[in-house]
């Protein structure tokens, strides 16, 4: 995996994670899914990379 590809999904990762907890801190359902939509985005894109490593290897 290369490293951008690496510090775009940590990115994603922190973003997700950012929305997730102020949707819990204002209460907003809508903004809180999102930021777990954006980190389950961010995990299956690292899955996908790893798996692409594991044949390179």
């Amino acid at each position: 995996m290369g490293l951008a590809d690496k510090a775009k999904n940590a990115a994603e990762d922190l973003k997700g994670k950012g929305k997730e907890a102020t949707g819990e801190a204002t209460n907003d359902d809508s903004l809180k899914a999102e930021g777990k939509t954006d980190q389950t985005k961010s995990s299956a894109k690292q899955a996908g990379e790893n798996v692409k490593d594991v044949f390179k290897g």
